[in-house]
């Protein structure tokens, strides 16, 4: 069975709905990112050197991090469920730029806000590109429901969670029409729902 480590609300979000799209066997377990502690006592580092979530325990006993990586992983294992395009496709590197400009440009922008010794006046600059960036995302979905095209994948999952960090951290998405409903759209899936509710998140 599969072990996913992740902490409530954090980018294992997508992970875990993933997951729950796909219908594989896995197990949750819970880790406190301040405590470096999982839910039943273990030593997270150990587990995972990074000290980060996502990791993913194989069956085979390997642990596979890193949050664009491990999505793909989890697509490629259940192919029937159709959330990234094959690999050695021109669509799979579609998906993987937009699985990489996720991870870089808007998870990664969100690391100074998510610091408290990052200087006041500095944020207001974080917000700006931020609000930038995911104005690429909703010119993408000019012509489409979904960043892909017309199915779901593994980058609406990441970018949902990162839309629900952006919603916190009040960026400014006012030139974001098409960004609200995509979301909403997300979070009403059954596996989003379910993930949603085993992580406690509204």
């Amino acid at each position: 069975m599969l072990i996913l480590y992740a902490s409530p609300g954090a980018c294992s979000l997508a992970v875990h709905i993933a997951l729950l799209e796909t219908g594989l066997d896995f197990e949750l377990e819970k880790v406190d990112l301040k405590t470096r502690r999982t839910k039943t006592g273990a030593d997270y580092l150990a587990v995972n050197p990074k000290g980060k979530v996502p990791a993913l325990r194989l069956e085979s006993g390997e642990l596979l991090t890193e949050n664009a990586v491990v999505l793909q992983y989890v697509a490629d294992e259940a192919p029937q469920a159709e959330l990234i395009p094959p690999p050695g496709s021109f669509r799979r590197y579609r998906a993987m730029e937009g699985l990489n400009f996720i991870a870089t440009e808007i998870h990664k922008g969100f690391g100074p806000l998510f610091q408290p010794d990052t200087p006041e006046d500095y944020k207001p600059l974080v917000l700006k590109t931020l609000s930038e960036r995911f104005g690429y995302l909703d010119r993408l979905l000019d012509d489409r429901p979904f960043l892909l095209g017309q199915a779901v994948s593994v980058l609406d999952f990441y970018s949902f969670v990162t839309g629900r960090w952006a919603r916190n951290m009040k960026v400014d998405l006012t030139g974001c029409a098409r960004l609200p409903a995509y979301w909403d759209r997300i979070a009403a899936r059954p596996a989003a729902q379910r993930a949603l509710r085993a992580e406690g998140l509204d």
